[in-house]
């Protein structure tokens, strides 16, 4: 099984979503949680992270059953194949979109197996995944997909956290 990337019709993440699990076939829709004033109160509203993106784990042999879904418009291709996203970077949106809210998107132009240079500020490379904090942001490049996600710190959750990244364990310690 690889993970792959379903371009669906606009607002129609949810329904491909609930479909695509009525037929047994495991999905992921990242949602990203915004705070949204409202006249007297605050609350948060989950939208999709990737607008029109639904994320899929089957077998290469059963990709022609995604088109008898309604909502889904096509695969996401890569050079005529299929783009197939790794499944370390799956569980790192699922990770980054449990632990933050307000996230950002960005596109970037990283190649896979090239390392990228930050002139200031720690940077950590984790295999192809690229984990940058710099003046209170979060940042994580996907490579496969082409996007950096990105969700700022406030100072007080920056002391002392632990962040946990794949098998890895980083420290962050402000100075005060």
């Amino acid at each position: 099984k690889n993970w792959y990337v379903i371009y669906t019709k606009p607002k129609c993440e949810k329904k491909v979503g609930q479909s695509l699990s009525k037929r047994k076939m495991e999905n992921f829709i990242p949602l990203n949680g915004k705070l949204v004033k409202d006249f007297r109160k605050r609350k948060i509203i989950y939208e999709p992270l990737f607008q029109s993106y639904v994320f899929v784990c089957i077998e290469e042999a059963r990709i022609p059953l995604l088109y008898q879904v309604e909502g889904i418009v096509s695969l996401v291709y890569w050079k005529g194949k299929p783009a197939v996203i790794h499944g370390e970077e799956i569980q790192a949106i699922l990770e980054f979109t449990a632990d933050h809210q307000d996230i950002k998107l960005e596109k970037t132009h990283v190649k896979v197996g090239h390392e990228l240079q930050i002139a200031d500020g720690p940077s950590y490379t984790m295999g192809e995944k690229i984990l940058i904090i710099k003046n209170r942001s979060f940042n994580v490049t996907l490579p496969s997909l082409g996007f950096t996600m990105i969700a700022e710190l406030e100072m007080e959750s920056v002391r002392g956290l632990d962040i946990s990244f794949g098998n890895k364990e980083l420290l962050l310690q402000s100075q005060s």
